[in-house]
Formats: C-alpha cells, structure tokens, sequence
C-alpha cells in the first residue's frame, strides 16, 4: 500500500495533548512562582508561554473530542474539521498571547529595567520544567512516529495530525525557551546588565510567533479543503486505470475530512466491450440471440431486460472498484464513482 499517513483512530491526538495540557499546568505554577522569587522577565515570558500553552492545549482537547462526532443529517460528512477549527483558534492564541505579551514584556524591561535576583530555587524550577516539557515533546513525537514509521521529516509536517504537531511544536518551543531563560537569567546575573533577561524574553515571544504561523498556515490548508497526498491519488487513479471495465478517469477530485479520513470523486468512462463480456460469460446474450429471432416482441422483450442489466452491472463494478480502493487505501472513506 502506498499511503504514508495510517488511518487514525476516532480520538487521534488526544493523549498527546492531554500530557502536554497536564504537565502545563504543573509548569505554569513553577514557572509563576519562580518569577514571584526572581523578578526575571525571562522566567515572566515562561510562565506566560506556559499559560498560552495551557489555555490552547484545552481548546485542542475541545476540537478532537467535537471531531468525533458521528455524520449526521446536517453534515452527511462528519464533524472532522472541528479539529482544524479548534486548531486555528489555538495558534492564534499563541501568536497573540503567547507571542504578544512576551515580546512586549521584553520591550519594556530594556527600557525599564529591574533588579534580578537569582536563586537556586528558579534554576530548579527550570529544571523541572524541563524535565516536563520534553516528556510530553516525546510522547507527541513518539505518537505521530507511530502513525509515520518510515516516512521523512518533509511528508511527516505535511500530513501529521495538526493537533499532536501543534504540541510538538509548543512543546519544542518549551524545551527551547527552558533553555533561553536559564542562560538569560544567568549572564544578566553575571554580568549585571538586565538587557540579557529582556532579550531572552523576547527571543522567547518571536519563538512562539514562528510556531503559531506555521500552524495557522497548517490548519488554514485543512480547513479550505486540502486534496489527499499527490502519491495516494496517483495509487487511485492506478487502481481505477488497470480495472478493464474503465476506459479512462475523466475527472479526479478529494478532500481531506479529518485525520485519516478522504473524500474522493471522480468521473470515469466504461469500456463498453468490457462490459459486453461480463454480460456473455453466463452465455445471456446467446440464448437470447435465439429466442429475439423469432419476433420482434421477443426483441423488445429483450431491450428492456438488456436495459434493466446494464445499469446493475455498472453499479456492482463501481462497488468492486470502491473495495479495490479501499483495500489499498483504507482513509478513503467516502467513494463517489460517477459515469460520465
């Protein structure tokens, strides 16, 4: 099978960010805590990240639990791109408060400096946070490995669960700016210049407004309805070719509806001949070639049953053509096989 995204589960993601929501929580109040005892802007911008993270990871929790819901009358399709919705809103919270209010914090500290006091009870909060941040960045990136075991790092951004990315971006982000506020803190301790602690928070606050356009961009392509991977349709358009019941595939159009879940479309014109054989091979038209000889009532007898064959041919091969393709490609959910 040539499909490099497997097909998810209803609550794909869920685990992930439910970690990462929990071990937010842990790390903001540290993080609060530490900046009470410091002063630090850099541990400030922390805490804040964290509270961004925190408060986006439950709208995340809120978009996979809604993307579940079973189709219904008012959409026939499923409640797939709640996910993607919830996403969206997601990074624009880490772009607006995460993003935004560190940078500003940073801003503000170079020109109204004040006092750090460095102690070891802070680094130990940033240990911590380190220590937690990366367990919940592993748990991410080891849940999207599980759905891309081999594929490379370019198809794995371009097709993974935006939701578990957007914990795997956050979450690296986290680890980084551990890393930027414990080295800030520090050289403006050294050195004494409180600038080292305003440009760690600022470098902290663009981190996260790069995290947040990328994922804005990721969800904006699945909500303005993303075609399936190139590969994955090519393997479709293969599957319906080599059938010698279909002459050509006219037209070809899909939609991504959730994680694992397409929509395909596509026209196609029949073989004619093909079709004449799949009639023969009971040795239907031979017998009734000898029975319309004899009348033309037997003839019209004929044309209307002929008629009445047909269309139910065609739609047994289209089912037997959606089965071919969701064998190979089991995301396929919704097939519309049209004859034009």
């Amino acid at each position: 099978m040539i499909s490099l995204q497997s097909k998810y589960s209803g609550i794909s993601g869920l685990l992930p960010v439910i970690a990462a929501f929990t071990g937010n929580v842990l790390v903001f109040i540290a993080k609060l805590a530490g900046f009470a005892l410091t002063g630090s802007g850099a541990m400030f911008s922390e805490a804040v990240h964290s509270l961004a993270d925190t408060a986006n990871q439950s709208l995340l929790i809120i978009g996979v639990s809604k993307s579940t819901k079973q189709p219904d009358e008012f959409f026939p399709y499923g409640y797939g791109k709640e996910r993607f919705i919830w996403a969206l809103i997601s990074a624009c919270g880490i772009f607006f408060i995460g993003c935004g209010v560190t940078v500003y914090r940073g801003v503000n500290s170079i020109f109204n400096p004040q006092a750090i006091h460095l102690s070891l009870f802070s680094l130990y909060i940033l240990g911590a946070a380190f220590i937690i941040e990366s367990l919940t960045l592993w748990l991410a990136l080891n849940d999207i490995r599980s759905h891309f075991p081999e594929a490379k790092l370019k198809k794995i951004l371009a097709e993974a669960d935006p939701t578990t990315l957007a914990v795997v971006y956050e979450d690296s982000l986290a680890v980084l700016g551990v890393m930027v506020a414990f080295f800030s803190i520090i050289l403006a301790r050294v050195t004494g210049q409180a600038y080292w602690d305003a440009a760690g928070s600022i470098v902290i606050g663009l981190l996260l407004g790069v995290a947040a356009i990328m994922l804005i961009a990721k969800n904006r392509d699945y909500l303005i309805t993303k075609s399936i991977p190139k590969e994955t349709e090519e393997l479709i358009i293969e599957i319906l070719n080599n059938d010698p019941t279909i002459e050509k595939v006219l037209d070809f159009k899909s939609t991504i509806l959730d994680v694992g879940k397409y929509r395909i479309k596509c026209d196609v014109e029949f073989n004619a001949a093909s079709l004449i054989k799949e009639l023969s091979k009971h040795h239907f038209l031979e017998n009734e070639y000898e029975e319309v000889k004899e009348s033309y009532e037997n003839f019209m007898k004929f044309s209307v049953d002929y008629m009445d064959r047909v269309p139910r041919l065609v739609g047994k091969k289209i089912d037997e053509l959606e089965k071919k393709i969701r064998a190979q490609v089991p995301q396929a959910v919704f097939i519309d096989i049209e004859i034009n």
